[in-house]
């Protein structure tokens, strides 16, 4: 371990790693520092996490793990807000994060409390462009999703120009960007005008303990009675209930497919925040005739979220933009078969042919036709499973974590020659 890394500051400003994921703007960023800060504080290196206040009930610090903090700021009413309306109590929140640097420090270190700042999403970037100036470290930011991607995926709820500025600002000004696939690189630096020197593809971790295989003896339609599923041919979503999702795209391609007998539906996700658009899907699928197939869930833990994974027969990812995939290399570490739209990191993480099916159409109809034949054919679903836990081994946290490690000791090291910045080298 370089003596150098021994502090980090992590900004995630609008999304706390405490939050659960699959609920209301919590997802796989949320597992993505929760994973990362546990395995950095468990080698030593100790680790706060800054999150803004939404919820007057929150202590100021929880702690996450060994030498892992949370740190509650008080930025704004203690209540959620959208993504904007936390942009715009940014200057409080950076402020809040000062005095409690200030007071919680040792006085030697309180001019330059942690050796690095690694922010996430576009919003705690901006902070943390403010505070690297400030402590004079050096800043990482991983974006997690790009406002110009989203806008390119999706015709109706634009990102703001606001956000796409800033990101902007970000890329030109970050010291190292980390994205999880050669496809975010090449959109930050196409879209974006990125430094391709400032930017380290990092793959996206999974927790290999927790998502695996089902031993043999496995029976799946046993294991969704136990779950209180039914037992027939199953089709899982995992997911935020949110339009990008594609969640409509599943529904109208499981009242297309031909399956026999007749094909289920579970979605997992969301809370009584997403009670509109949930009523929508719901309507959604009276109106094809399978309401009784759809299964809606509130998002569930970690551990049980393993279970329904190993109870699926295959998991569809239909979303119309995902930087990484998270669902999608959950689903796989288990031996679920993924079929997935083919955009963004999905193209890297579900292997056409070999782990499941990528589709290039965002439409019901090609989902339906490669349901209905996976479905019908157990000798190709069993092959399937059999590749895709081994083919996500290369996203183990542990092997993950160490290439995050990589990029903070090289960016220490210029640092330290006066060069921190890829801009300026």
């Amino acid at each position: 371990m370089s003596h150098h890394l021994q502090r980090l500051a992590f900004l995630s400003t609008h999304s706390s790693p405490l939050a659960v994921p699959g609920t209301t703007k919590a997802g796989g960023m949320n597992v993505y520092i929760d994973a990362l800060t546990r395995r950095l504080g468990r080698s030593g290196r100790r680790v706060d996490i800054f999150t803004r206040r939404d919820d007057p009930d929150l202590p100021a610090v929880v702690p996450l793990d060994r030498n892992v903090r949370v740190v509650h700021i008080a930025a704004g009413p203690p209540s959620p807000l959208p993504p904007l309306g936390v942009h715009a109590v940014e200057a409080e929140f950076r402020a809040g994060v000062q005095a409690f640097v200030e007071q919680d420090a040792e006085p030697a270190a309180r001019g330059a409390p942690y050796d690095l700042i690694h922010s996430h999403y576009w919003i705690s970037a901006v902070t943390g462009m403010a505070l690297a100036d400030d402590w004079r470290r050096p800043h990482v930011a991983m974006f997690h999703t790009l406002g110009e991607v989203k806008n390119r995926a999706r015709r109706a709820e634009r990102e703001p120009p606001l956000r796409i500025d800033a990101e902007r600002g970000i890329v030109a000004r970050a010291d190292r960007l980390i994205c999880a696939t050669p496809h975010e690189k090449s959109f930050l630096v196409e879209l974006y005008g990125a430094d391709a020197d400032c930017v380290s593809v990092v793959p996206g971790g999974v927790d290999l303990e927790r998502f695996r295989p089902a031993p043999p003896s496995h029976d799946r339609g046993r294991a969704r009675r136990a779950l209180g599923l039914p037992a027939g041919p199953t089709a899982l979503f995992v997911g935020r209930l949110e339009r990008l999702k594609g969640v409509d795209i599943l529904v109208r391609a499981a009242a297309l497919a031909d399956v026999e007998p007749a094909l289920s539906v579970v979605i997992v996700g969301g809370d009584a925040a997403d009670a509109a658009e949930r009523a929508r899907l719901r309507g959604l699928a009276e109106g094809q005739g399978i309401g009784d197939r759809v299964h809606f869930l509130d998002a569930v833990d970690r551990d049980m979220l393993a279970q329904y994974y190993r109870a699926a027969d295959v998991c569809v990812v239909p979303s119309y933009y995902e930087s990484f995939g998270l669902v999608a290399v959950e689903a796989l570490a288990c031996g679920t078969p993924v079929i997935a739209t083919r955009v963004g990191g999905l193209q890297y993480t579900v292997r056409d042919g070999q782990t499941g099916h990528l589709i290039s159409w965002r439409c019901p109809e090609p989902f339906a036709e490669r349901l209905e034949a996976l479905l019908a054919n157990d000798d190709l679903r069993a092959r399937f499973a059999a590749a895709a836990a081994d083919s996500v081994q290369r996203f183990d946290w542990n092997v993950v974590t160490e290439q995050i490690v990589d990029v903070y000791e090289d960016l220490l090291e210029r640092h330290a020659t006066g060069a921190a910045s890829c801009h300026a080298s």
